[in-house]
């Protein structure tokens, strides 16, 4: 269940479509594609200084999204067709692992795609509240999922439609946080990015 909430991957990420929703926004802006680079820094107590990672997101309509991490361990999640793999570069080759995980991370990379497409308030495990105009505030409805994440804090850009930062908060002291910049959207993306050969 760790790897849910990297992906927070997650998160996907992140850069949001935004739909009208209560007095949090007043446009809605359509979304259907986006490319960014994003920044992931993990702050754990126990460590002097944050784990930094930085990578590339990709997202095309209806469900196609790509997460590639570049430093410091290259891996990278796909999500195409309803389909989820994960590939880690070894001996300077991407190989994919059928490891342990990958039903969590389909279910947060789908979060994901609900965000992309400005349904926030659509999951029965999280309760979505917008403290201003520039935040989007989710809380677990259920305790067992409290005890891994206890909030998500989303940020929104000044640009309509794209997430500044999502920032998981895992307890007292610990979180993770996704920063992007860079954002292009509704640029034609290639299908074949979403496919790793």
């Amino acid at each position: 269940m760790k790897s849910l909430t990297l992906l927070f991957t997650t998160f996907l990420l992140f850069l949001a479509p935004i739909s009208s929703f209560g007095s949090a926004v007043q446009d809605q802006v359509h979304l259907h594609s986006i490319r960014a680079d994003f920044v992931q820094e993990k702050h754990l107590r126990i460590l002097a200084k944050p784990i930094v990672s930085t990578g590339i997101f990709a997202f095309q309509a209806p469900r196609s999204l790509r997460w590639e991490y570049l430093v410091p361990i290259p891996s990278i999640l796909l999500m195409h067709d309803g389909k989820l793999s994960k590939f880690v570069k070894t001996d300077g080759r991407f190989i994919e692992d059928q490891g342990i995980g990958l039903d969590a991370m389909q279910f947060m990379l789908g979060e994901i795609s609900n965000w992309l497409d400005g349904r926030f308030t659509d999951n029965e495990m999280f309760v979505a509240s917008f403290p201003d105009k520039q935040t989007i505030l989710l809380e677990p409805r259920e305790q067992s999922l409290a005890g891994l994440i206890s909030r998500i804090e989303l940020r929104l850009a000044d640009q309509k439609g794209v997430l500044n930062s999502i920032t998981i908060y895992e307890g007292s002291d610990s979180y993770t946080r996704m920063t992007f910049n860079n954002a292009v959207i509704n640029k034609i993306i290639p299908s074949a990015l979403f496919i790793q050969k």
